[in-house]
């Protein structure tokens, strides 16, 4: 008989005691199966009573606001202060615009590739938090990937740790493969969904969702050469390396982790043999693959829900899936969703990393995921369900965010979302996203709305940084009269969304206007004379 644990005494700290986070780089994550082994608590044999997290701060289940979190100081250890490395502050010009968290430092744990954004806002009394867990890979060792903790006061200036870990290359990691030689995640690690739970025991216990990677290799004849599992970003020197397989499939199942801070976590075994929350289905079903990304959202009290993808063999595309718990631990499939798109569109090859939102203000479900189009590129959209179960329909046929224009750092491809509505504005999101440019370099962007219409995303920009930096630079070049590049400006500038734009390089269409400008020869310029 299960036993129910209700919630009936104050779950957070003060916020009035200064916040922080441990430092340890690389905590040693334990497994929980059959009895407690580690510092959280057997969950097998409970269930939780959920709160919404917009009446108590009791669950964060979908990106929501809650208050005053349990990421602090531990009472019985040593009094540990937040230390932050310097900002990795974007390029003052259009090629970051939306970047907001840059590869780390060479040979760190997160300097070859970042992604899998998992982005939670917390307000206190006096004070806004944001924390941040993604995945990293490093230039040293490339074929495996561990999760990192960043820090924000605005969620756009992110930090990473630097203090009370083993060594700077581990700023800011805190979980690691496993080294069990079983397990189902011995590979690569990568965060989809944290949920906040509360019990009368624990003041609050966070849960991790991941997608764990093991080294055994799915092989399927005739596969697209864009398909892989997990999917890396491949730059030049990647591709010289014989050890990094590209275009490879791995088998990844379904992973949960719990901790008390943020931190330092423990993993919970599933049912599956290798500790995995889900197996992949049987030969003839869409999901025989592997299970990815799998995010979680809990609807109520007893009712979680799992949204997942993986290549549908049958119909030679990326779909989404959905399964359902009531503990979040053991979880019953409930079949495909959505999958690909029509021919021509933006996500005719398949939709995949789907992050679900409750709309506070419509009361219905909202999905930001990623397309692949026929050719591979990537763009993210967006669809709707009223139950968030199986009546998914795309909001457009056009997606809400693109990859940026030719000399943008995202200009070759964007996915990976994570959606969130602002609490104390309901019409205004945020979208936080996997950008990957030039070279396969990839960083963690911000879009948001443009007011109450979530149809269309514009990239973010420091408007008050880009002013700052003017003073660095002055001119040493004025253009003769007759100035046909400040013609070709001003049209361009009618053309464009934003109020301020620095240009990192000559747009083509000016290029040989420039040229002859150097030249230094006046150019005659037709000027009606009046009648």
């Amino acid at each position: 008989m299960l036993n129910t644990t209700y919630l009936n005494q104050t779950l957070w700290p003060s916020t009035q005691q200064t916040p922080a986070l441990y430092a340890s780089g690389t905590s040693s994550c334990s497994r929980l199966s059959g009895h407690q082994r580690g510092p959280c608590p057997n969950f097998k044999n409970s269930i939780f009573f959920l709160t919404r997290c917009s009446t108590k701060p009791g669950i964060d289940s979908n990106n929501a606001t809650n208050k005053n979190p349990a990421i602090e100081r531990d009472s019985s250890s040593k009094s540990q202060h937040l230390a932050i490395t310097t900002p990795n502050q974007a390029l003052a010009s259009t090629y970051s615009r939306g970047l907001v968290h840059d590869l780390g430092p060479k040979n760190c744990w997160d300097s070859a590739e970042i992604g899998s954004p998992v982005v939670k806002r917390y307000l206190g009394d006096n004070e806004e938090r944001w924390y941040m867990w993604y995945h990293g890979r490093s230039d040293i060792n490339k074929t495996s990937e561990s999760i990192g903790l960043a820090v924000s006061s605005d969620g756009i200036h992110w930090d990473r740790e630097e203090e009370h870990v083993r060594s700077s290359e581990d700023a800011s990691l805190v979980m690691n493969c496993s080294k069990n030689w079983w397990a189902f995640d011995t590979h690569s690690i990568r965060p989809s969904e944290m949920v906040i739970l509360c019990s009368q025991m624990y003041s609050a216990v966070y849960w991790l969702y991941y997608t764990g990677y093991s080294s055994e290799e799915v092989n399927l004849p005739g596969a697209p050469n864009i398909l892989q599992n997990p999917e890396r970003i491949h730059g030049e020197d990647d591709k010289k390396d014989k050890s990094h397989k590209i275009g490879k499939i791995f088998k990844s199942l379904p992973g949960l982790a719990c901790s008390q801070d943020g931190r330092h976590w423990a993993r919970i075994e599933g049912d599956h043999h290798s500790g995995a929350l889900l197996d992949v289905g049987s030969d003839k079903e869409w999901d025989s693959l592997f299970i990815a990304a799998p995010h979680v959202v809990v609807h109520s009290n007893n009712d979680f829900r799992m949204y997942y993808h993986s290549y549908d063999v049958e119909n030679g595309q990326y779909a989404l899936g959905i399964a359902r718990s009531r503990d979040g631990i053991r979880w019953v499939k409930l079949g495909k969703i959505i999958g690909g798109g029509a021919k021509g569109s933006f996500d005719e090859l398949g939709v995949k990393n789907a992050c679900v939102v409750r709309n506070c203000k419509e009361g219905n479900y909202l999905m930001a995921y990623e397309g692949v189009s026929a050719d591979g590129i990537r763009c993210i959209g967006l669809a709707v369900s009223p139950d968030g179960l199986k009546n998914w329909k795309r909001l457009q046929e056009d997606p809400v965010l693109k990859p940026s224009e030719e000399d943008g750092w995202d200009n070759k491809g964007v996915g990976s979302p994570c959606l969130i509505q602002m609490k104390g504005n309901v019409d205004k999101w945020r979208l936080y996203y996997v950008g990957v440019g030039c070279g396969g370099r990839s960083g963690i962007g911000l879009a948001v709305s443009e007011g109450s219409n979530i149809r269309k995303f514009r990239r973010w920009a420091d408007k008050c940084f880009y002013y700052s930096q003017i003073c660095h630079y002055k001119i040493v070049h004025t253009f003769k009269e007759g100035n046909r590049c400040d013609d070709a400006m001003a049209r361009r500038g009618v053309t464009m969304d934003s109020d301020f734009v620095l240009l990192s390089s000559v747009p083509k269409d000016m290029r040989n206007l420039v040229a002859f400008d150097a030249s230094e020869e006046a150019l005659p310029r037709s000027i009606p004379w009046p009648l």
